[in-house]
């Protein structure tokens, strides 16, 4: 067994240990502690933690899936459509929420939620009720509930809402989890009841550990109040779960561990270090000089040097032992990503009337091309039925003009992904085929994804466009059936065409994706004559101005062995570095579905 895959099975394992214990937390307050975020696509590591979650909680505990794009009036409750047309009033019904009460929700592709939702989640995370004003109904359910957010996010980008994340608990990811991680054992329901009646007989906490945990919060550079409080939270339940009514630094520790470091936007500052003994030591003073005046108390300075640590100082020497020994990489990683969202060019929903995605309904004027919501409007109109003669006994229900509710759509932004590819050299031909290999795989699923792809090859003494942006598979295969190779490497050349294209792209309200095919050893100037040294300046010229135009763009290195000067140019572009020897076009597509606009991705290396 090599060490990367030792070390991935213990990633594995360390990853499914926190998960249930963070399930176990959980499970003694679900209420109290807000909830878990699940990083996980399907599989069996997700199915086992919720089948230990449904083992752990008491019997009858209401336990309710939301759909991500859940309606209102499923979500909160309010007009019961039939009812009320059938009486002639409005007859209200309750929601999943309130349904949920002193139980848990679990919202599944919650990286997917719409805002509105995520906004009634956390007002009812906060309030503990579901307010309910709409359809002439007014009414507050109680609706205390824990919620379980499984995000099958691919990118480090792409996840449910902060405002969402930030009232829960804990933040776990099973991606790493194997088979053989899943044999330790399970929780034990009976020392989480017992952990139950423990909990609601906590000791007042003592004051040096709710001070370590917010300065631990500070450290971490967490501006969100409730990280600490949470925590503090979490640092009862656990002792609770010891069996302990007080809590101590193990408990606070922990609870830093498994609720403050995911959150951690800084690494913790190392201590200071010891004074270094080869430090030049100040002048002695003249010989004839008066000794200083003895301004402290000798016995003092004993005192205070040999006093203990304080116990919020021991605190935090705890929770910096606990953090992950990686958490500065992880949050490294993080930032890359949330930057490479900010900076990407493009994006952004268009609303409209007439077709996409629905995301609800207006009130308004019926126009030509407008789609009536049928439901919406008689849950409008219903409510005043008796004042209209319509209700119980009418032959028809009474519409009016003011009770239209026309469909809202949304659309997601159109891409491009253009190929700029070095058609230059012996092993042109190789990188052309595998290019038109993934231009394939992307147009097989260009349809449903709103995308196009385009070719530009660069070669000789220029670049060329092979194929413009498209989406029709038969005119892609059509126009790349044979494909030019050989001669000079003009780079710069290639990154000005791909800039060019996309500027072109994102005037036509597309988002573009660049994805540069070569090994980077340009020998083509700008201007067309050979020359190493001047057509490497040309290159990283170039890759600069494409990184002002604030493309997003991915470098796919093909040298057999990956050099620094392609890691420097792709810095020099804002781009994504995939170091691909052996170019592949399966392996090309997976990487570009991963970064495409929308998706986002860290900065791989090697």
């Amino acid at each position: 067994m090599t060490e990367e895959a030792k070390t991935d099975g213990a990633a594995g394992a360390t990853a499914w240990t926190d998960a249930l214990l963070a399930l176990s937390l959980f499970a003694v307050n679900p209420t109290g502690l807000g909830g878990v975020a699940v990083r996980s696509g399907p599989g069996p590591a997700r199915d086992l933690w919720l089948a230990r979650l449904k083992d752990l909680l008491p019997p009858g505990v209401p336990l309710r899936r939301i759909p991500s794009h859940i309606g209102d009036d499923r979500l909160l409750g309010g007009l019961d459509l039939a009812a009320s047309l059938a009486a002639g009033r409005p007859v209200a019904q309750r929601g999943l929420l309130a349904e949920c009460d002193g139980g848990v929700a679990i919202l599944t592709m919650a990286e997917r939620v719409e805002s509105a939702c995520a906004a009634h989640l956390t007002a009812v995370l906060d309030q503990g009720e579901a307010v309910i004003e709409r359809d002439g109904v007014a009414m507050r359910l109680p609706a205390r509930l824990g919620l379980v957010a499984l995000d099958e996010g691919l990118s480090a980008d792409e996840q449910a809402p902060e405002t969402l994340l930030d009232r829960l608990s804990f933040r776990i990811g099973l991606q790493d989890v194997r088979m053989p991680d899943l044999h330790q054992a399970p929780p034990d329901p009976a020392a989480v009841a017992q952990a139950r009646g423990i909990l609601g007989k906590a000791a007042p906490v003592d004051d040096a550990i709710i001070q370590g945990l917010c300065e631990a919060a500070e450290m971490l550079g967490i501006a969100s109040p409730r990280a600490p409080i949470l925590a503090l939270r979490v640092a009862r339940v656990h002792a609770a779960l010891r069996g302990r009514t007080q809590l101590n630094t193990e408990d606070a520790a922990l609870a830093a561990r498994l609720v403050l470091a995911p959150r951690a936007t800084r690494a913790p500052p190392e201590a200071a270090p010891a004074p270094d003994a080869e430090a030049p030591e100040s002048p002695p003073p003249p010989a004839d000089a008066a000794p200083p005046p003895d301004l402290t108390n000798s016995a003092d300075d004993d005192t205070l040097a040999d006093a203990p640590p304080s116990d919020a100082e021991m605190i935090i020497e705890a929770i910096q032992a606990a953090l992950p020994e990686d958490l500065l990489a992880q949050v490294a990683l993080r930032d890359a990503a949330k930057a490479r969202a900010a900076g990407r060019g493009g994006g952004g929903k268009a609303k409209s009337a007439r077709r996409g995605r629905p995301i609800g309904s207006r009130s308004g004027d019926l126009r030509p091309g407008d789609r009536l919501n049928l439901v919406e409007t008689l849950r409008a109109a219903a409510p005043w039925q008796t004042l209209r003669g319509g209700g119980l006994g009418a032959s028809r229900v009474q519409v009016r003009q003011q009770d239209f509710r026309i469909r809202r759509f949304v659309q997601d932004p159109e891409s491009t992904t253009i190929f700029a590819v070095d058609a230059s050299g012996s092993s042109a031909l190789n990188r052309l085929s595998e290019a038109k290999g993934a231009v394939e795989l992307l147009l097989a699923k260009a349809y449903v994804a709103r995308s196009r792809v385009a070719l530009i090859a660069f070669r000789g003494t220029g670049a060329e466009l092979l194929l413009p942006a498209t989406r029709s598979l038969t005119r892609a295969k059509r126009q790349l059936a044979d494909l030019p190779g050989g001669g000079g490497t003009p780079l710069a050349a290639g990154i000005d065409a791909a800039r060019t294209l996309a500027e072109g792209e994102k005037a036509k309200q597309r988002t573009p994706l660049i994805v540069l095919l070569t090994d980077g050893k340009a020998n083509i100037g700008r201007d067309g004559a050979p020359g190493r040294a001047a057509a490497a300046a040309d290159a990283l010229t170039a890759a600069e101005a494409l990184r002002a135009g604030g493309f997003g763009a991915v470098f796919v290195d093909t040298s057999p062995r990956p050099q620094p000067d392609g890691d420097r140019l792709a810095r020099a572009m804002g781009a994504v570095y995939a170091p691909l020897p052996f170019v592949q076009a399966q392996a090309m597509a997976d990487l570009i579905s991963e970064v495409a606009p929308g998706r986002g991705a860290a900065r791989k290396r090697a």
